[in-house]
């Protein structure tokens, strides 16, 4: 069928052959029965979670599963391929067995609640969006060199850039009387809580839970979906050349990244991305879930874990902007010469990517390297062909005769720009390391 669309062209790419570390998961076999229906939703067999994980990612821990791709197959094509994107988690992966059973209720401070079925939220119009979702803790390993920090050692690959089909929140809230454009109900609703169907130590035993305001919720152009395909395949209409005219055949979510329904945010930092949606409540405060009031938030340098106060910090929300090197490695051995510096760079809030500066001497000086999105369409930051809420990947050929430090730093088109020193920005998580990515090379002749 027709969708529509804020993507006009989906662009796969090839996908770099990389050799990837072998995964045994251990997860315990559990069956949670969900209240108020008779469909079964069970936990992640040992044996089936092992043979999903096995051989596709580095794991950075077991349990729960969080695990990331190498660098350089990140950005081997524009839209990330499901198996490399990053798994994010905090237990055991939820399975729902039968998806005509499976519903979410919406309840709270509304006058019409409800419970919809996945054939409720088909009727609705479709829409495809191209989104990076990014975890806050992206490059948090790097900031832990400077002082230890607390949380999942990722790397700069926590991130990954999706076609998400989907319903518009927006459509969805006024099937229970709240209209477009709204920041409160008549009831005092102000947030929209997303209740997950998996379970988490740290609430308890209870669900995985987070919010954003209302007002975002019902804004159409913010784009928050709940999304039940990814990254599905483009297909031209018979007779018809034209790209505008192509339809997104349809690709389910996976287990993995929370089939079959769940909260896409864009521009927004992944946990508030509920995944095996649950439910939704119209609340009149913010999410009081631990992820919302005691993580994910971030604090100066100056506090710890002695004298941190969670209250005195709002929960994050929009990323800042970010870059990093993917096409080297930190500590790289290279040959003298030409050398291509490949990777990416993403802003929150659906702000563009204006430039991105390069330096192979350290961050004395700076040449500006090439950025794309669409192969054979022109990336202009905040143009109307551009994907507002996706990353920007980035290349320059440069010679590079000896060994050095090469630098990369983004500016958003609202010329925020990215921090020079990791210090300044440190924090007892570790989250929201947006200082310039540095990676020392030595040159050298290798048997590479």
């Amino acid at each position: 069928m027709l969708c529509c669309s804020s993507t006009e062209q989906f662009l796969g790419g090839a996908v770099a052959t990389c050799v990837f570390q072998s995964i045994i998961l251990k997860l315990e076999s559990a069956k949670v029965i969900k209240s108020g229906a008779s469909q079964n939703i069970r936990k992640t067999s040992e044996n089936d979670a092992a043979q999903r994980h096995k051989n596709r990612k580095t794991p950075i821990r077991l349990e729960p599963f969080n695990a990331e791709p190498p660098r350089s197959a990140l950005i081997s094509s524009y839209v990330t391929p499901v198996d490399f994107f990053y798994k994010r988690n905090h237990g055991p992966i939820p399975i729902v067995d039968d998806i005509e059973k499976y519903y979410f209720s919406i309840r709270g401070l509304i006058k019409n609640p409800k419970d919809l079925f996945m054939r409720d939220i088909r009727m609705l119009p479709k829409y495809n969006v191209t989104a990076t979702l990014q975890c806050a803790g992206n490059r948090r390993t790097a900031m832990s060199k400077s002082r230890t920090v607390k949380g999942v050692g990722w790397d700069v690959a926590a991130l990954g850039n999706a076609v998400w089909g989907g319903v518009k929140l927006a459509d969805v809230l006024e099937l229970v009387g709240i209209p477009k454009q709204t920041s409160v109900t008549k009831s005092g609703g102000k947030h929209v809580e997303f209740v997950s169907i998996d379970k988490c130590k740290e609430e308890n035993g209870g669900p995985y839970k987070a919010s954003i305001p209302l007002s975002q919720a019902t804004d159409p152009e913010a784009d928050v979906l709940l999304a039940y395909e990814m990254n599905g395949k483009l297909s031209m209409l018979p007779g018809i050349s034209n790209s505008k005219y192509s339809i997104i055949m349809p690709k389910l979510l996976n287990r993995d990244h929370g089939y079959p329904l769940r909260v896409v945010v864009p521009g927004v930092i992944g946990a508030r991305s509920v995944k095996w949606l649950d439910a939704i409540n119209i609340i009149a405060e913010e999410c009081q879930g631990f992820f919302m009031q005691k993580d994910y938030k971030m604090f100066p340098p100056s506090v710890n874990w002695d004298n941190i106060n969670w209250t005195t910090r709002r929960p994050l929300m929009d990323f800042p902007v970010q870059c990093a090197i993917c096409s080297l490695e930190d500590m790289n051995m290279i040959k003298p010469g030409k050398v291509k510096i490949s990777g990416y760079a993403v802003s929150g809030g659906g702000r563009g990517i204006e430039r991105l500066d390069v330096s192979i001497d350290g961050g004395k000086n700076w040449v500006e390297a090439s950025r794309y999105q669409k192969m054979g369409s022109p990336y202009v930051a905040d143009g109307l062909s551009s994907d507002k809420w996706a990353w920007v990947l980035f290349e320059l050929m440069v010679d590079i005769p000896q060994s050095t430090q090469i630098v990369a730093k983004a500016v958003d088109s609202a010329a925020n720009v990215q921090p020079e020193n990791v210090e300044t920005i440190w924090n007892l998580r570790g989250v929201l390391n947006t200082s310039w990515h540095r990676v020392h090379v030595r040159v050298g002749h290798s048997n590479m």
